[in-house]
């Protein structure tokens, strides 16, 4: 089976088409009402024109046709033939021709229709657009007649009927098109082009959209999209920038949540081994130390055996000490604080180290802010943590390096705090295990 699609267009070309499609026929509809009035108004100055012009040789020959001077009016109207005025033609009061322009002598059809055969009054005009065939070709004419009567007589004399060419009316009619004609193409071009920018303006914050939820469905909640309207656009766009914001917070603390989850479960881990480690090394370890401290008791040890057993009690205690160490890790025991001077606290962590920095010619740099409140905390387990680090910037350390330690008073959202800062120009920690510094 066939499948067929249909071609895909974007919105876009589809407000381009649609916008200029509407437009372009009220604006076509426009120019036709417009190209129609105007057609009518040339139409109507034509006739009107013609109206004055017939009227005119009518009241001028109305004397003549009273005394019924045929040549006279025959020489009159042969002098107002011109290149717009096509013939003249006389009628007598039963409608038939007595003075005829020699332009049409040969034209029985023309000269032979009168309007004014039947009953009319003063005020009748008579119009009729006619085709006259002359010298070969043929010309479209309007011709006009009206009634002769003497002014306060209702005796009709006869009728007066003159043929106007339309050459000029169809040129200006043909002019009139074509201004027209180019109106709308610069309209329609204005219109294109106009509409290409409204379109643009319109959907490009919606391919930005677009792109956002492309890029927030490959998982980049960073990604942000630039308001550049106050319009309904710029409101969800902005809208959008809100949920990214939320979906990124969200997924940040999912992934703090995911850590803690994981610490506790290592943290877990390790405290049921350790527990169980503590357990099965202690009892045989409480054997050994006993046994020992007997033996030392003896007084038949001599002075290498003493000290023999002195170094096995020695190593007993550490690994007491290590096994209370690793327990007190894993158990949550409460802090025990107090209000003690960080300054104090650092020059205790830093003298217990004294010894090995001189053993490998490090030097020490201080830098205390003098006059230094008192700290809430607590000192044992601020202390060891003090420790801990610098013993990491000792290990990191070359011989000959350096290692600084800084106390000052800062701030951090708002609120006062202590920076303790230990720097060191060691090796440093791969970016890579900076993820993993606090993990157990």
């Amino acid at each position: 089976m066939i499948k067929i699609t249909r071609p895909r267009i974007s919105i876009y070309g589809q407000l381009v088409f649609w916008t200029s499609v509407i437009i372009l026929l009220m604006m076509f509809g426009v120019l036709y009402i417009i190209q129609t009035r105007e057609v009518r108004a040339i139409y109507q100055e034509k006739r009107e024109r013609g109206l004055v012009m017939v009227r005119y040789i009518s009241e001028m020959n109305l004397r003549r046709l009273v005394l019924w001077d045929l040549e006279a009016i025959d020489e009159n109207i042969s002098g107002l033939i011109r290149e717009d005025l096509a013939y003249v033609i006389f009628y007598d009061a039963d409608a038939k021709p007595v003075v005829v322009s020699e332009s049409i002598a040969d034209n029985s059809e023309i000269i032979n229709q009168t309007s004014c055969a039947g009953q009319v009054s003063p005020d009748d005009v008579f119009y009729q657009n006619v085709r006259l065939v002359s010298g070969g070709q043929v010309l479209e004419v309007m011709e006009i007649e009206v009634p002769v009567f003497i002014p306060g007589s209702d005796k009709k004399w006869g009728s007066v009927k003159i043929g106007l060419k339309l050459e000029d009316v169809y040129r200006r009619i043909q002019k009139t098109r074509l201004v027209l004609l180019g109106f709308g193409l610069a309209a329609f071009l204005l219109t294109v082009l106009g509409t290409n920018l409204l379109a643009r303006r319109i959907t490009r914050p919606i391919k930005n959209l677009v792109e956002g939820t492309r890029r927030i469905s490959r998982g980049d909640f960073s990604y942000r999209i630039p308001v550049i309207s106050s319009d309904e656009i710029g409101v969800l766009t902005r809208s959008f920038n809100d949920m990214a914001e939320e979906l990124q917070r969200a997924r940040e603390q999912m992934a703090e949540a995911n850590r803690r989850l994981l610490q506790a479960e290592k943290l877990a881990s390790i405290g049921r081994l350790s527990a169980t480690i503590a357990h099965e090394i202690r009892n045989p370890l409480t054997s050994v130390k006993l046994n020992i401290q007997k033996l030392a008791e003896s007084n038949s040890l001599d002075e290498t055996e003493r000290e023999h057993l002195a170094i096995a009690q020695e190593g007993i205690d550490q690994i007491e000490k290590f096994i209370k160490e690793l327990l007190s890790y894993t158990r949550a025991s409460s802090l025990q604080k107090d209000y003690f001077s960080l300054e104090e606290i650092l020059e205790e962590a830093v003298k217990g180290l004294q010894p090995c920095l001189k053993e490998k010619g490090i030097r020490l740099g201080k830098n205390y802010q003098q006059g230094l409140p008192p700290a809430y905390v607590d000192a044992d387990r601020l202390r060891q943590v003090f420790i801990n680090v610098l013993r990491n910037a000792y290990e990191a350390v070359d011989q000959g390096g350096e290692i600084e330690v800084g106390l000052r008073l800062n701030q951090a959202e708002g609120q006062p705090c202590f920076e303790v800062r230990i720097s060191d120009n060691g090796c440093g920690i791969p970016e890579k295990d900076w993820e993993n510094i606090f993990e157990p």
